[in-house]
Order: structure tokens, then C-alpha cells, then sequence
């Protein structure tokens, strides 16, 4: 059956213009990288970091750890990391940021220059999807090779692309997706490349399964509209509408092991605290078409000048046929209006809301400008009426969008350089030759002279930009710093301790990033990711944690007790990160201080509770008494509390679901501090706990005591408990606050640990714990003393996926003892094996196994068509000879 098909002069372009087209592409985005970071100073070219947000608490730690994997150093393998959140899932952490084929990259870096890895994963990147755009516009409608580069580079260096991407680096897949699906649009639409084009979808969506959603979405809108140009049979659309659809469910499919496990990674995870989409104004989203502007959620639609004007040109370029111009105008049109509707949005984001940015589609509307574009200048340059009518929509646009406050000083000349440069290099361009189909540049001055215009405009536009949301990106959102001595001095200190498995060692409370084990090494609480799983960030904060980023960012907790709970043996204690700046610096270095602790697996005697699935913890509001749950026995007394302002006044009740006592900042002139007064037993170790208190605390009257930090907000965090030292010699307990804003002080926010019975409590654990654990991937094993009864309990959150056997039996779902895994003991055994299963894993495998299946009998059709077509001409002159015969017999 025929395949829809266009004039043959449209579909192919010349192999060598594409190729110098791309690397015309790829060297002007590399170009205007690097030098709008020199502009901006910014790392590697300037003092200023890159690691801003979740680039440096999220990103540069996973990569870290994927170096880890790649030389063999990391505790865990693909389906554990032991390193965070006392052991998780990392296959969907995997799929999620660590799958696309630059990632590799980092392994031939050092793993002191994995900032320095990053930044060059990032570029190439970025040049990649310029240097595919670029291929993709010479093979939908030929054209002028250098034109093509050029709008392959507004495409790489789009608003989107500088602003969000280039610290989300992982969504940078998304963007060399789009015009690599187009380009499998393009294949399916002539009937071609069938099992490559199912295999770049498979790429794509293990590359970066989120992006690539909204990128095939994307890929099938341009596809629409191609075959709607194309004005083919009935037969012939829906065979390729087939055709269409078999390629994505088979690449998809391809890839459904991994996107099974990070979509159930994504169920199981904390649901977060999320708001609902609010459009942004419409002076804010014409705003950032204009270059220089920038605003954290708004969508980053700015492609440069060049590109914008030809887009704004083609509905009155008469050179372009009119169905063309009205099907291209109009999808950019419904592209906008989709992203400013909730129900067309959430569709664009999957049907989940996002946390953070709510225009992660923007790329897509990028790509369908460029495109736009592109078939405004390959029918030959607009004429001077169709960029008059151009130059005035661009005036309106700039007029409204002089209203937004995301339009700074800095833009106007900017803009007026580029507009100049982009209308007088268009106009020139236009009287230099009119042949629509010019595929390169004729030698004389006024051609040389129109190129200069639109690449020195192009140039030097999109360094500004890049360089003023760099600059403002670094302002706007806490940063980190790269590697350095720090992180040296603390990854130094956690192996000299290293004891694992007979042991955690975490690497310390004063953290340089959120994701702090996978960069400096050790086992600890801490972790920050889209899969923190449910329970884990419910049973943490029950057990006094502080977490950030609206419950998926969970903090190390300093606590002796649970550091026995979770068998943290060896805790590194690091002055706070001067980068940082939130409070005075002590002064002090690494230190590391050591602590007897029950192995990983203990044993919990008969009738403690074991609940039969997951999310079922128990916990109630204190969290003294909920550690003192999962410890076993009693060891803390929550004294009753005395709270006064620095007025000397009883502070009022919270208003809201926050309970607790207000305290605010002292009144100006005043030095009295709000204060917590208790009565406690002499020398035991005062905890508080007070996790919407923002500022210091500490012992009054105990200079060596230590100085506890908290640091909240009423949206995104809460504050971890803090030690404070000892009660003194008479039991009098006074706290001095010293709040930075207005904070809550709840009741039982003090805990005096009767250390003790702490030990006490350690030694017994010990001796009826484990003899012997090892630690393997997603495999625990542990030898029991000989007639152990109760329930054994594995110091790690009982996420989906553990199944655990006792001896020679099958293994069965692991139950839950208070967020942690656990397994009822029969007597009689004396091996307990827990085993990790990540869920989806299962079912991905054979979807993945039936579409590979499916792909097979799927390049296997032509060759059956081709087979047949030859076996039925052969037939036909076998009866073409014996009539011949026929009719030679008399």
C-alpha cells in the first residue's frame, strides 16, 4: 500500500547541507554557552556556582553516585542505595535522572570534577538538540543550510532551555526529543526506518520518560499537520496513523521496564504539598518571548529575534501557500492556548501536577515557533509588507509586556539591537536573491553583510539572556557550593569510620547538600528525590526529622536514640556550610564522634506488633514517645514547660493547624530572649524538638553546650530536633530562643534523655539482635541466635517491593514495625534473607518482552510484502509462458 508522499524536491535535502547545518547549530550554542557564563561569571568561567536549587542538592549528587557505580565504589547496586534515607529504591531514581546516554560521561571525569562533568553533560546536551533541530527543518522543506543552523540554535538556546533546563539538566532530553520524534514523524509519514524510528522512541523515553511524554505529544501534533498538508487518501492517512501509533506503543513498550518502575516509584511516593495551576498573566507570558526577561514559573518562551519575527511574519508572507501558513499559525495558537487552560496543562504534565515550575511543556511551543520559522524563510525571505506586519505585532507584544514586572531595564536595548539586526538582515537577505529554494549564500557583500546581521544578532541576544538568568537564577534560589575542601574534609572523615554493614555512618546533620551520603559517602537519613518514599517521609518526621522542599528533601536527625534505632554507629559533625550564611560560624572542623549501637537486624520480643502491609506506623504526636516505639522501652521525660516572650509575657496560641506557642523576634532594643524554663533529672541530654521554630537555641548558662540550628518556613520546611547539651547539676532547665521569625514552640518540645537507660536499652538489642549481617544490592541476610522468637526488625523503611523468607521457605511480603521492615521468627530459624523486588519491575519485563515481540513481526512485514510481490510475479510469468505454450500447440 502506498505511503503518503511529498514532492521528492521537499523531502530531501542535500546530506551535506544537514550535516553543516547541524555543526553550524551545535557550534553557535556552544558558543553563546560558554560565553554568556563568562559574562555572568559563573562556574567553570567565574567564582559564581552553578549548583542552584535542585541542580546541586539533587542532580550533582546522583551523578556522583552513578560514578560511584560505574567504578565499583557505591554502597548498593541498581535496585538499593543503601547511602540515603537509611536504603532506597534506586532504579526509579535511575530512570528519573541517570539514563540518558550523557550521563555515561561522567565516568571518564575525576570524581572531584563531577561539577565540572555536569557542566559539560549540560552543554552537550543543549548543542545536541540545536544540532537535531537544525537536521530536522532541512528535512521537512529544504532551504538555506546556515538558516537552518541558526534556528537550530533559537531552538537549543530558548528561553526554556537557559532558564529551567540548564539546572534540570535531565529535562535537556526532552528537548533533543522533540525534533528527534519529528523526525520519526517524517519516516512514518514516507513509510520508512521502521525499526529505527521505534528505537529512537525507546531512547527517548528511557532517556527521560517526562520530557519525552510532552515531546512525543509534541512530535504527533507536527506529525497532524504534515499529513494534513499532505492531502492524502483515506487509506493512506490511516495507514499512517497506524503506522504512528504501532511505533510509539512499540518503543514505549521497549522501554517499559524502566518506565514501570519509576511510574510505581511515583505511586509510592510522598505526594508532597502541591498547588493548583494559576495561569500566568498574559503581559508576563508575552513578556518572556522578549529577551533578557526572566521570572521562576513562567513559562521561558523567548527563541530570538530572528526566529520570532519569521514567525510572526509567515500568516502574511504570500510566498508561503496559504493552507501552510493557516495549519502552522494556528497550531502555535492552540499550543498557547493549552498552556494557559488547567485541563489542557495537566495534560501536557501527565495528569500530575508539578512541583515547582508549572511550564515544563514550554520546549514543545519552542519548537513549533522554530518551525514556523523555518517555513517562513525556506519559501524565500518575507517581503517587506509581511515584516511590516511582523514588526508591528512585535511592537504590541513588546508594549503589553512593558507592563510585566519580568521585563527589567537591561531588555529594551537589548531588544532594539536584536530587532534592528534581525529586520535589516531580513530585508537585505531579501534583495540579495529571491529564489525560494536558495540552499546557500552567494558571494556578494549585501548576502555576507544580511548573515552577519542575523548571527551577530542572534550571538548576542541569547548570551544576554542566558547570562541575566544565570545571574538571576543564582539570586533567586539557594545555591551551593561545588566541590571543594569541605567536601573533602567530610568525605575523609565518613571512610576512616566506615563500618558498614556492622554499622551506618552518617555523614552529619550539617549538611553542604541535601543529598549529602551519595557526594561525600556514609549511610544516612538524609535524601532528596521525586521518589521519597511515603513512609519514609511520615516515619522520619514522627520521629522528629526536618525536611525541606515540601517533604521529599528529609534531613539527618542528631539523635542518640536514633542513631540506635538505625544502628548509626559513626556520625560525622561538620561546622555549618559558610556558603550557605544562615547562622554565625564556630569555627570548629570534622569532627566524628562514635556511639555502640544493635546491629541492622534485631529482635523485638513476642507480642510486639507487626502490621501485614505498609503505611500502617502507629505514631502519635510526640516524637520522644514514637522513638521510644521503635527503641522498646522508656528512656525520655517530657517535663512540663514555662514558654515566655522577651516581654516576659505567655505567649498566645496558634491560630492555624500548627499548633504550638507564638514567639517572635525581641521587640527592637530589647535584650531579653523568649525562654523555655523545665525541670529535669541533673546531667541527662536535653532534646527540642520544634519543628516550626525558625533561629538558634541553647542552654543557658552552658558556654560549651552547642548551639541548636532550626531553620522553617509556614510552607515548604520544617525543623529537625536539635541536642542542646546537658541539664545542669540543680535540674533547673532554661532555653534561650532566639527567633529570626515569627515561630511556634509546641507542647512537649523538650525531651531529657536519661542516657542510661539508653545503653541499656543497646546492649539488650545487641544481644538479641543479629550475629552476623551482610548487605548485598537489594539482598539482606542475617543469622538469628538459635530459638529466637518475636519478630525480627531490618533497620531500613519498609518501602514496596521487600520480601523477606526464614530459612529454606518461600519468601513472603515483609510486614511493617513502625515504618521499618520486619518479619515474624517461627523459633526454629536461624537465617532471615530479605529481598528487594522494585514494583513495575515484573510488569515492565513483559511488556517490554512482548513488544520486542512485537517489533520483530513488525520489521518483518515488508519483507513478507516484498517476498509475496515477488512470488506473485513469478506466478504471473509461469501463466504467462504456459499460455504461450498454449497457443504454440496446434
Amino acid at each position: 500500500m502506498p505511503s503518503p508522499t511529498l514532492p521528492t524536491s521537499e523531502l530531501r535535502g542535500s546530506g551535506n547541507a544537514r550535516r553543516l547545518a547541524a555543526l553550524l547549530a551545535a557550534a553557535l550554542t556552544v558558543t553563546v554557552f560558554c560565553a554568556a557564563d563568562v559574562v555572568a561569571r559563573s562556574y567553570p568561567f567565574g567564582s559564581r556556582t552553578r549548583d542552584v536549587n535542585d541542580l546541586g542538592n539533587q542532580y550533582v549528587p546522583f551523578h556522583t553516585h552513578l560514578w560511584d557505580l560505574l567504578h565499583g565504589r557505591a554502597e548498593g547496586g541498581l535496585l538499593v542505595n543503601w547511602q540515603s534515607g537509611f536504603g532506597t529504591s534506586f532504579l526509579p531514581d535511575l530512570g528519573t535522572y541517570l539514563t540518558s546516554p550523557f550521563a555515561l560521561l561522567v565516568g571518564v571525569f575525576p570524581r572531584d570534577e563531577i561539577d565540572l562533568a555536569v557542566y559539560v553533560i549540560t552543554l552537550l546536551k543543549t548543542a545536541t538538540a540545536g544540532a537535531v533541530m537544525a537536521w530536522l527543518l532541512l528535512t521537512l522543506r529544504p532551504g538555506r543550510w546556515w538558516a537552518a543552523g541558526l534556528l537550530g540554535a533559537s531552538y537549543a538556546l530558548c528561553g526554556w532551555s537557559v532558564a529551567d533546563a540548564a539546572y534540570n539538566l535531565m529535562w535537556l532530553d526532552g528537548l533533543i526529543a522533540l525534533p528527534l520524534l519529528c523526525l520519526v514523524g517524517e519516516w512514518i509519514l514516507h513509510g520508512r526506518h521502521r525499526v529505527l524510528g521505534v528505537l529512537v522512541v525507546t531512547l527517548a523515553w528511557i532517556a527521560n520518560f517526562y520530557t519525552a511524554y510532552m515531546a512525543t505529544l509534541g512530535a504527533g501534533l507536527v506529525l497532524l499537520v504534515r499529513l494534513l498538508l499532505a492531502r492524502p487518501s483515506r487509506r493512506q492517512a490511516l495507514a499512517a496513523a497506524g503506522r504512528a501509533g504501532l511505533t510509539v506503543a512499540l518503543g514505549v513498550g521497549l522501554a517499559a521496564p524502566l518506565v514501570a518502575v519509576v511510574y510505581f516509584g511515583s505511586e509510592h511516593a510522598s505526594p508532597g504539598r502541591f498547588r493548583g495551576f494559576v495561569p500566568v498573566a498574559g503581559e508576563d507570558f508575552l513578556a518572556r518571548l522578549l529577551p533578557t526577561t526572566y521570572g521562576f514559573g513562567s513559562p521561558g518562551v523567548y527563541v530570538g529575534m530572528t526566529a520570532l519575527v519569521l514567525a510572526l511574519a509567515l500568516p502574511f508572507h504570500r510566498a508561503v501557500p496559504r493552507r501552510v501558513r493557516a495549519a502552522w499559525t494556528l497550531l502555535v495558537a492552540g499550543m498557547v492556548l493549552s498552556m494557559q487552560w488547567a485541563p489542557t496543562q495537566l495534560a501536557w504534565h501527565a495528569f500530575a501536577t508539578p512541583q515547582g515550575s508549572s511550564y515544563r511543556e514550554t520546549f514543545v511551543l519552542c519548537g513549533l515557533l522554530v518551525i514556523a520559522a523555518w517555513y517562513a524563510l525556506s519559501y524565500g525571505p518575507p517581503d517587506l509588507r509581511a515584516l511590516g506586519a511582523a514588526g508591528v505585532l512585535l511592537a504590541l507584544i513588546a508594549a503589553v509586556a512593558s507592563r510585566s514586572d519580568l521585563v527589567r531595564p537591561v531588555a529594551w536595548p537589548v531588544l532594539l539591537l536584536a530587532v534592528g539586526g534581525t529586520l535589516l538582515g531580513l530585508a537585505l537577505l531579501g534583495r540579495t536573491d529571491r529564489r525560494p529554494l536558495l540552499a546557500g549564500l552567494r558571494s556578494s557583500t549585501p548576502a555576507v553583510l544580511a548573515v552577519t546581521l542575523l548571527v551577530g544578532a542572534q550571538l548576542g541576544e541569547a548570551t544576554a539572556t542566558s547570562a541575566v538568568a544565570t545571574r538571576l537564577r543564582f539570586g533567586h534560589m539557594d545555591d551551593y557550593a561545588p566541590w571543594g575542601q569541605r567536601q573533602e574534609s567530610q568525605a575523609r572523615a565518613v571512610e576512616e569510620a566506615d563500618g558498614w554493614p556492622r554499622y551506618r555512618t552518617d555523614p552529619g546533620r550539617e549538611q553542604t547538600v541535601a543529598n549529602d551520603p551519595m557526594a561525600v559517602g556514609g549511610q544516612g537519613a538524609q535524601y532528596y528525590s521525586s521518589h521519597t518514599s511515603d513512609i519514609l517521609s511520615r516515619t522520619l518526621p514522627a520521629l522528629g526529622g526536618g525536611f525541606t522542599s515540601r517533604g521529599r528533601n528529609l534531613q539527618s536527625l542528631d539523635n542518640a536514640v536514633t542513631d540506635v534505632i538505625f544502628s548509626v554507629g559513626a556520625r560525622v559533625h561538620s561546622p555549618p556550610d559558610p556558603h550557605q550564611n544562615w547562622f554565625p560560624q564556630d569555627g570548629s572542623g570534622v569532627t566524628v564522634t562514635r556511639q555502640a549501637v544493635p546491629p541492622l537486624v534485631t529482635v523485638r520480643p513476642s507480642g510486639t506488633p507487626a502490621h501485614p502491609g505498609v503505611n500502617r506506623s502507629g505514631f502519635g504526636p510526640s516524637p520522644y514517645r514514637n522513638q521510644e516505639l521503635l527503641l522498646g522501652t522508656r528512656v525520655y521525660d517530657i517535663p512540663r514547660l514555662t514558654v515566655r516572650t522577651s516581654a516576659g509575657r505567655q505567649p498566645s496560641r496558634s491560630g492555624d493547624e500548627r499548633p504550638g506557642l507564638r514567639i517572635g523576634d525581641p521587640a527592637p532594643g530589647v535584650v531579653r530572649k523568649p525562654t523555655i524554663t523545665a525541670r529535669c533529672a541533673p546531667g541527662s541530654e536535653v532534646y527540642l524538638w520544634a519543628p516550626y521554630f525558625s533561629g538558634t537555641a541553647r542552654v543557658a548558662g552552658d558556654a560549651d553546650g552547642p548551639t541548636g540550628r532550626f531553620r522553617s518556613d509556614h510552607r515548604t520546611k520544617i525543623a529537625a530536633m536539635q541536642r542542646l547539651g546537658r541539664v545542669p547539676a540543680s535540674g533547673h532547665l532554661r532555653i534561650e530562643l532566639s527567633p529570626n521569625r515569627m515561630s511556634l514552640v509546641p507542647d512537649g518540645a523538650v525531651g531529657c534523655l536519661d542516657t542510661a537507660r539508653l545503653r541499656t536499652a543497646a546492649e539488650r538489642l545487641t544481644a538479641t539482635g543479629a550475629t552476623e549481617v551482610s548487605v548485598s544490592d537489594g539482598t539482606i541476610r542475617a543469622k538469628l541466635p538459635t530459638h529466637s522468637v518475636g519478630i525480627a526488625v531490618v533497620a531500613a523503611p519498609r518501602i514496596a517491593g521487600w520480601r523477606c523468607a526464614l530459612g529454606d521457605t518461600a519468601a513472603v511480603p515483609a510486614k511493617e514495625f513502625h515504618g521499618l521492615i520486619a518479619m515474624p521468627l517461627d523459633g526454629s530459624s536461624t537465617r532471615l534473607t530479605c529481598s528487594f523486588h522494585p514494583p513495575g519491575l515484573r510488569l515492565g519485563t513483559i511488556i517490554g518482552t512482548t513488544s520486542l515481540l512485537g517489533l520483530i513481526l513488525f520489521a518483518a512485514i515488508p519483507v513478507f510484502r516484498r517476498r509475496g510481490a515477488v512470488l506473485q510475479g513469478k506466478t504471473t510469468v509461469v501463466a504467462s509462458n504456459v499460455e504461450r505454450a498454449k497457443d504454440l500447440v496446434p
